[in-house]
C-alpha cells in the first residue's frame, strides 16, 4: 500500500488524519476515538508482560442481546441504544466465569488496548491488596514511612488506608477541563499534556511533594477524590517491594491471571508509572480483574489476592464519608472503599470508574462481570454513569 492510500485509509476510518492527533487534543472528541486505543503513541509507557503462548478465544457475537430493553430516565431503549448514547467502544460480558457477548465499535478489534483512565486506581489497589498479603505495607504506617520525600507534604501525617479510601485532606480539585492550575500541572507532570512555556515539568514525585492539606485539616474525613493518592499509591508499592511497579504487575497480577495480551502504563520522565489513571489493557484482559475479585482473590486455581482484601473492597467502606462527599448526588447508596465503588444494592454490585466512560461492574449475586471502554466528549457526565449503571443492571437481568 502506498503511503497516500495508507493516509486515506486512516482517514476513511477516523475522519480525520493521524498528525491531528496531538497531545493538546488526544482527549477531546473526535481525537479520542482514536487516541484512547493508541494511548503508547502519544505518551511513553511501561510493558506488563503477559504469559508468552496465551491466545485469546474468537468473539462472541451478543446476538439479540443489543435489542433487549431497559428503562431509563422514563424512556425505554435498546441495549445497542444505551451503547451508542455512552460512546461505547468495547464492552464484554462474562457470565459464570465464560464470555457471554463481546461488543466492538468500529477500528476495535480482540487485540486492542484502550486507557482505563481513573479505573487504573483500582487496579492499583488490588496491587497494594497484593503486596499487603505479602506483609510489605501496614494500612496505618504514614505514607512517609516508605516514601520519605512526601514528609513535607498533606501526606506527612496520611495514613495508606486514608489514602486507598479518598480520604486525605489535600488541597487540591480534579478541575479536569482547568488548563491551569493545580491538575493541570499534575498532567504535565504526568507527560500527559505539552509543557507550557517557562514552565519547568515536575516529576509525578516532585509534584505530589508541593501538595498541602486543604481547610478541613483532618485525614479520614469526608470522601474527597484526589487523583494523586493513586499516584503515591504506587509509589509505596514501588518502595515496598524494590520493582518497577509494571514489573511487580506483570509477575504477580497480570501473568497469574491468566491475560492474554500484554497491558502497558504510562509514566513520567522519571520512568515512574502513573497508578492514577495509565494502564491500558484490552477489555477481556480488564473484566478478567473483574472476575479476579469475584471469586475472592483466585484465578486459575491458584490464590493472587487475600480473601479478606477482597471482602474489605466490596463490603466495606464508611456510608457516612461517602454521604459527605460529592459522590452521592449519581450514587445515593454507594460506599467507597480500596478504591472500588459500591452500589450499595441489594446484589452486592462493585465497579471502577475512569473518566469520559471507563468501568469495571461485579454483580456477584448474577455471576456477571462487565467491562466497558468509551469515548464520551465530556470527562465527567453524571447522567451517563446512571445510564452505565442502568446498563449493566439490564444485563443482568438478561444475559
Amino acid at each position: 500500500m502506498t503511503l497516500p492510500a495508507a493516509l486515506s485509509a486512516f482517514e476513511a476510518a477516523y475522519g480525520f488524519a493521524r498528525s491531528d492527533v496531538r497531545l493538546d487534543n488526544w482527549r477531546q472528541t473526535p481525537w479520542n476515538v482514536w487516541a484512547f486505543r493508541h494511548v503508547s503513541e502519544l505518551i511513553p509507557t511501561a510493558r506488563i508482560a503477559a504469559t508468552p503462548g496465551l491466545v485469546e478465544d474468537a468473539a462472541v457475537d451478543p446476538g439479540d442481546l443489543l435489542r433487549q430493553t431497559l428503562v431509563f430516565g422514563g424512556n425505554t431503549l435498546t441495549i445497542a441504544d444505551a451503547l451508542r448514547q455512552t460512546f461505547t467502544d468495547a464492552l464484554v460480558v462474562m457470565k459464570s466465569g465464560r464470555i457471554a457477548a463481546d461488543f466492538h465499535a468500529p477500528n476495535f478489534t480482540l487485540q486492542s488496548r484502550h486507557i482505563l483512565f481513573s479505573s487504573s486506581k483500582s487496579v492499583t489497589a488490588v496491587v497494594a491488596g497484593i503486596v499487603h498479603g505479602d506483609g510489605l505495607i501496614d494500612l496505618d504506617a504514614p505514607v512517609p514511612h516508605y516514601v520519605p520525600e512526601l514528609a513535607s507534604s498533606a501526606y506527612a501525617d496520611a495514613r495508606l488506608r486514608d489514602v486507598l479510601d479518598m480520604r486525605v485532606s489535600l488541597d487540591f480539585s480534579e478541575t479536569y477541563l482547568d488548563p491551569r492550575g493545580d491538575f493541570a500541572r499534575y498532567r504535565r507532570a504526568g507527560l500527559l499534556e505539552p509543557a507550557v512555556p517557562g514552565d519547568t515539568p515536575d516529576s509525578l514525585i516532585s509534584f505530589l511533594a508541593t501538595l498541602q492539606k486543604g481547610a478541613s485539616g483532618d485525614h479520614g474525613g469526608p470522601f474527597h477524590y484526589c487523583s494523586p493518592n493513586s499516584d503515591v499509591l504506587g509509589l509505596v508499592i514501588e518502595r515496598a517491594t524494590g520493582q518497577r511497579f509494571n514489573d511487580f504487575v506483570s509477575a504477580r497480577l497480570w501473568q497469574p491471571i491468566g491475560a492474554r495480551q500484554d497491558a502497558y502504563i504510562t509514566v513520567d520522565a522519571t520512568g515512574l508509572a502513573r497508578t492514577g489513571g495509565g494502564f491500558c489493557m484490552t477489555p477481556r484482559d480488564f473484566a478478567r480483574i473483574g472476575e479476579l475479585m469475584r471469586y475472592g482473590g483466585m484465578a486459575n486455581g491458584q490464590r493472587v489476592l487475600s480473601d479478606a482484601w477482597v471482602e474489605d473492597t466490596i463490603a466495606h467502606g464508611s456510608t457516612e464519608a461517602w454521604q459527605a462527599g460529592p459522590g452521592v448526588e449519581w450514587l445515593p447508596a454507594g460506599r467507597y472503599s480500596n478504591k472500588w465503588y459500591q452500589t450499595g444494592n441489594a446484589s452486592g454490585a462493585f465497579f471502577t470508574l475512569g473518566i469520559h466512560g471507563q468501568m469495571l461492574y461485579v454483580d456477584p449475586r448474577a455471576e456477571m462481570t462487565v467491562a466497558k471502554f468509551s469515548s464520551q466528549p465530556e470527562p465527567v457526565n453524571n447522567d451517563l454513569k446512571r445510564l452505565n449503571l442502568a446498563l449493566f443492571d439490564a444485563l443482568a437481568k438478561q444475559v
